[in-house]
């Protein structure tokens, strides 16, 4: 809401310049540039965060046994192996192990994590990126949630489409979460819907121990928000890079190599 403010003030200050250098009187300027820039602004604004933010589009899904499809509208941030339980930070130098980031046991398995930010911008519904049964859920509450990125970081993903490596921040260990385990016979995925500073709310549409079909709609989470997938299988052939933008139960992440089981 202060950014749109701040946005407005700009636009009307603008316009102040450009209407007195055409002759125009101030109380024009007001009714017919500032009031609706104002009243504009507020109307957009209640529209976007009450009706276009809840949007749900109808989506050709993509299926396969072998594949595993993104849970997540957004953009891949980081593509990053896991060993040993743990994830190498280029940022800050030392391991950080799945458990922090889940606040949950996923086991030690080795394999890959895959982090993808969602914008206020994209769908938020968030996807089954493979069929199974939702095994584990687990919730973790905290005091105040953290901003996930500044404004500079938010201009180079999103308009310049620039990959930012959001791993290791403090957000990524420390705000609200909901992690959950999704099972296919001797494959399985872990979910982690990390919640941004103002949100409030992760829905989920399933209840535990249900069977889910891929790109089954499975959760919403509110505002700008991040998803993290944990595949705790190493034989994986990856069809995304860091950067690139996904869509929710569409877009292939991986492929698995090695034949699995079903439910």
């Amino acid at each position: 809401m202060k950014k749109l403010f701040l946005l407005q003030v700009l636009a009307c200050a603008g316009v102040g310049v450009i209407g007195h250098e055409l002759g125009f009187a101030w109380w024009q300027l007001a009714l017919f540039a500032w009031v609706p820039i104002f009243i504009g602004g507020h109307v957009w604004f209640w529209w976007f965060r009450n009706v276009y933010f809840f949007r749900d589009p109808k989506r050709r899904l993509t299926q396969g046994d072998d594949l595993l499809v993104s849970p997540a509208d957004g953009r891949v941030m980081y593509v990053c192996p896991v060993s040993a339980d743990a994830v190498v930070s280029d940022k800050k130098g030392r391991k950080i192990t799945i458990h922090e980031l889940a606040k949950t046991d996923v086991g030690n398995a080795p394999g890959w994590l895959v982090g993808i930010y969602m914008t206020p911008f994209d769908v938020h519904f968030n996807r089954a990126p493979m069929a199974g049964e939702i095994r584990t859920v687990h919730y973790h509450r905290t005091g105040v949630n953290l901003p996930m990125v500044d404004l500079w970081e938010y201009v180079n993903f999103t308009l310049f489409r620039r990959a930012v490596d959001l791993f290791s921040a403090p957000f990524h260990l420390e705000n609200e979460r909901m992690t959950m385990h999704v099972r296919n016979g001797s494959r399985s995925c872990f979910l982690i819907l990390i919640a941004d500073q103002f949100v409030n709310k992760i829905t989920r549409s399933f209840q535990e121990a249900q069977v889910v079909k891929q790109g089954d709609k499975i959760s919403f989470i509110e505002r700008g928000s991040q998803t993290d997938i944990f595949i705790p299988h190493q034989d994986v052939t990856f069809a995304i890079r860091p950067g690139q933008q996904v869509y929710a139960g569409k877009t292939v992440i991986a492929k698995f190599n090695q034949p699995g089981g079903a439910v």
